[in-house]
């Protein structure tokens, strides 16, 4: 069989493939990609055994039909120094040998069998499904993914929490130090229903999702989640098991409210944390009338800091402590320009929200203290 396409566009589907092939597998043909001629379009398959993408181009003077899988690395490398042109493929249907002819020369190697390439983990049409704008998913995993958690003992912890009621959808991703709370009310479900989408795929969409525009319909049952948009398909296997009860943990009626400036506070803090302990990383925020006092030192290096910057404080003087990069990425993600600063007490998590949002949509991030010595 044999077809011509565009290399840059090849070049650009088979980078988004190869995301989620993993450098090792214990099955070889895991390192390929899988090609699947029919008619004039070109299906391409990468799987790493538990999430599979497949997406689809045209092609041009498309002769033949059938599947081979080639190795990825080896055609990324090959592709990626290509500028814009036309390239020719032509693939021996009996020894899967590969001749790819461009204007100025001709490469060879050699492919595998795509009939024993593993086939996608599909769920049944009685999953329970509901669909989502791409730009509105691919904010909710960014807003999420940097606080899920690399922790063997509960994977429930590694992946972002689908959490669809009749009245919205909330997802969820916390680290136990940490924790993030999307809500969105434009999407709803008939009935309550929940699923663990891993960090491996979410990153893999968040990635892929960036050039979309389209709608993303998203099914699941009860191993697998299936996500459809535009040409792609991404299907991946569930993390199994109950997530925390997220609600529990987030201290309602703080009667301290501080409003602060972000890009403000985010400076200072990125500041002052230069001179925190290298092993504590504790920045301390001390609220009093209109002002807080964020500072940190290291005893060890006798080095210190501390600025004061305005906000709008009238509550009871009080003192918290923050690990310094948990808080500086926490108010990295929030776009809003004032942020509110939620607390109850210094051994209770601050809450961090931002002063505005969009229509139908809710963002809350918590942050637990951490000790102070004084």
């Amino acid at each position: 069989m044999k077809f011509n396409v565009s290399s840059t566009k090849l070049f650009a589907q088979l980078q988004a493939l190869s995301r989620v092939i993993a450098s090792k597998s214990s099955l070889a043909i895991l390192e390929d990609v899988l090609f699947d001629l029919q008619g004039q379009v070109l299906t391409m398959t990468a799987s790493d055994g538990e999430t599979t993408i497949r997406t689809a181009i045209d092609v041009e003077n498309a002769e033949g039909e059938g599947k081979v899988a080639f190795g990825a690395k080896l055609l990324l490398e090959t592709l990626k120094e290509f500028p814009e042109q036309p390239l020719s493929f032509q693939i021996d249907d009996q020894n899967y040998g590969l001749n790819i002819t461009s204007s100025n020369g001709t490469y060879s190697f050699v492919g595998q069998n795509g009939n024993e390439y593993p086939e996608m983990a599909v769920e049944s049409a009685e999953g329970n499904s509901f669909s989502m704008s791409a730009e509105m998913l691919l904010n909710a995993i960014n807003k999420t993914i940097f606080c899920t958690a690399d922790d063997e003992l509960r994977p429930v912890m590694n992946g972002i929490y689908f959490d669809l009621q009749p009245e919205h959808i909330t997802m969820v991703a916390t680290d136990a130090h940490r924790l993030v709370r999307y809500t969105n009310a434009s999407v709803k479900a008939a009935e309550p229903v929940s699923f663990i989408l891993p960090k491996k795929p979410a990153l893999l969409l968040k990635n892929v999702l960036v050039k979309e525009s389209e709608e993303v319909m998203v099914t699941f049952g009860e191993r697998n989640a299936k996500f459809a948009f535009g040409r792609t398909l991404i299907v991946c296997r569930q993390i199994e098991g109950r997530f925390p009860n997220y609600s529990a943990v987030i201290p309602q009626n703080n009667q301290n409210t501080v409003v602060v400036d972000r890009q403000t506070l985010l400076n200072a803090c990125k500041r002052v944390a230069v001179f925190a302990n290298t092993g504590t990383s504790l920045l301390k925020l001390a609220l009093s009338e209109n002002q807080i006092k964020i500072s940190a030192q290291d005893i060890d290096f006798s080095t210190s800091a501390e600025e004061t910057i305005a906000c709008a404080y009238t509550a009871t003087p009080m003192a918290i402590g923050f690990k310094a990069p948990f808080l500086i990425e926490i108010l990295g993600q929030i776009e809003s320009n004032e942020v509110l600063l939620e607390l109850a007490d210094p051994a209770r998590a601050g809450l961090i929200l931002p002063a505005e949002s969009d229509e139908n949509e809710d963002i809350l991030m918590l942050l637990m203290p951490m000790l102070l010595n004084d």
